[in-house]
Parts: structure tokens; sequence; C-alpha cells
């Protein structure tokens, strides 16, 4: 999970990056979030030195006594590791912005498309490199990612169903969801499906499926995201059949 914060001078700026930015999240399953949003550079340098914070979005002229690449310096200097992204009307500080380790620098207006390809690519650069092995009961079992079918809720347990046997082990949806990679999607509250891995989906009686018995059920609070997920081209590759007309 991804923290993001936001700071312009422009609040219906900072409405519409928002705004963009949840949409692009949603419809390609990105785990993250705005913690905070602000006009006023001083809340923010406050902010981000007390919460955590991975990706900043910035615009430079802040119509303030303290800039954008001010603050970025001021950042810099006790954090290496957070994400800055400059969103301005100012391209010509575009060199200067670079210094201070920036990882894009996006001019306004900011089209949709142009922010979703640098989104994605933060992703893949933050977790190209993901192992993908995930770990249970203090790495005592090891279960590899493109083996797993579904994941179960079953009371206290959560049950992973791989392609050659299940797994049991008691912990949280929550906190297995957050070591989980993006072709991992709720569907109910008790299933987490990979999509690589369905075969068949039949709307009508809500079912998803991984071969002729192998199945799970998608709940009505999370079909909408669940089918705007699967109907994102990103996901759609290995999919054998989704017939949404049954």
């Amino acid at each position: 999970m991804l923290n993001f914060v936001l700071c312009d001078d422009n609040f219906n700026a900072i409405e519409k990056l928002s705004k963009m930015l949840n949409s692009i999240l949603i419809s390609h399953n990105l785990k993250g979030q705005i913690t905070y949003s602000t006009t006023n550079p001083n809340d923010l340098l406050k902010f981000v030195k007390n919460n955590p914070t991975d990706v900043l979005l910035l615009d430079i002229d802040l119509k303030s006594s303290t800039s954008g690449l001010q603050i970025a310096e001021k950042i810099r200097a006790v954090d290496k590791d957070i994400y800055i992204i400059f969103v301005t009307g100012h391209f010509e500080f575009g060199m200067v912005a670079y210094r201070y380790k920036t990882f894009d620098f996006l001019q306004k207006p900011l089209t949709k498309e142009r922010f979703e390809e640098t989104i994605l690519r933060l992703y893949s650069d933050i977790f190209g490199n993901k192992t993908d092995y995930i770990k249970l009961d203090n790495d005592k079992t090891v279960i590899k990612e493109n083996t797993i079918r579904f994941i179960k809720k079953d009371g206290m347990k959560v049950i992973f169903h791989t392609d050659t046997r299940d797994y049991e082990t008691y912990s949280s949806f929550s906190k297995i969801s957050d070591m989980l990679p993006y072709n991992f999607v709720r569907c109910h509250k008790s299933y987490i499906v990979n999509i690589d891995k369905i075969t068949d989906i039949d709307m009508n009686d809500n079912l998803v499926f991984f071969n002729k018995t192998d199945k799970c059920y998608i709940g009505p609070k999370y079909k909408n995201n669940f089918m705007e997920v699967l109907e994102n081209e990103y996901f759609t590759n290995n999919l054998v059949s989704i017939d949404c007309a049954k």
C-alpha cells in the first residue's frame, strides 16, 4: 500500500488530481491511498515529517514564500526514499527539479493518460522486483504466487487454494492482501482471486471458475470494482472466457 500526499496552491487542482489518481488506482487495482492533501507548504512539511509518505505530488509555484523546489530540497535533506512527482505549469524548472531525485515532472494541464503512464511506471519501479513467493507461518510455509487460484477466509483461518493443494494459516485478510501482487483481486468478503487463473465467470449466478469444480463467489459489495478490473485490458490477456451476458 502506497501513501500519496498532494500539495498545490489551488484547492480545485488538488481535487481534480485526487479524483484522477483514485480513478487510476481503482482501474488498475493498485494498492494506494491519499493520506493527506494541502495548500499550505508548512503543513505539508509537518505532515511528511511525522507520517509515512511514499509518494509526494507537488506543485512548484505555491503562492508562498516557500516553493515546491524548496520543499523538495528540505525533504531530500532528511528522506532519500520518498518519490517526488512535480505537477506544475512551470515547465522551465524541469532540469532544476531533477536535482532532488525527482521521479517525474508533469506539465499542467495534466491529462489522465500522461498521469496514468507515470503512476503505472511508479508502481513498476517500486514493486517490479517483488518476490513471486508468499511466506506464511513465520516463513515455514512458502507458496509460489502463480500457483494460487484463490484465497478464502474461513472463520479465523485463511485458506490458499493452489494448483496442487490447499494451505491453511491463521491471519487477517487485510494482512494477506498487502502481501499480494496486483493480479489478486477481492471479489467477495470471503474471497480473493488470482485473475490470471480464472477460466470462466457466470455473472447470472455471480460465480468465478478456475476449472470445472473449483469456484468462488462474487459479492454485491465488490462486484463493480471486480468487473472494472477485469474489463481493463491490463488484466484480461490470460482470461479464457468471461461471459458477462450469462
